[in-house]
């Protein structure tokens, strides 16, 4: 059973691109941005939370202000994928773990504490884990 794609106007794809970026944005503030009223700037944004547009809010966290100032990109294969994902969830180190095509099972975004930090995580993804190979990219900088 195939779902329906939900069809956006121009003024939902602005509302999604301004809650994307503050997601407790003021509903008054929302409607200024999108010309709007507030009630209803809010009124389209409950819509599109009841029409699963909107999955959640989120906080984002500055890892450097937790000692975890060296993030990378881990490409991943293991031998037991149900053991790599549910040990991988289970590290604070790992902020997102996604299942990839190619030549990797996954690709797993980490926030370690320096190079011994990351050492250490990867030392435990081949030893735990049953990861036979991996390709690690340190993250220099984000643009957005």
């Amino acid at each position: 059973m195939a779902v329906e794609p939900v069809v956006l106007d121009q003024i939902d794809r602005e509302i999604l691109s301004v809650l994307s970026k503050d997601g407790r944005i003021p509903w008054q503030t929302l409607g200024d941005r999108v010309h709007l009223s507030a009630n209803a700037a809010a009124d389209r944004a409950r819509r599109l939370m009841r029409q699963g547009v909107i999955t959640g809010y989120g906080a984002r966290v500055d890892q450097a202000a937790l000692g975890r100032t060296l993030e990378a990109v881990v490409e991943v294969r293991a031998l037991d994928s149900r053991r790599f994902e549910a040990g991988a969830l289970e590290r604070d180190e790992v902020t997102s773990l996604t299942v990839v095509t190619g030549r990797f099972d996954y690709q797993v975004q980490v926030a370690c504490k320096g190079t011994a930090g990351l050492d250490e995580l990867l030392r435990w993804f081949k030893s735990e884990l049953s990861v036979v190979e991996s390709l690690t990219t340190v993250i220099l900088g984000r643009l957005r």
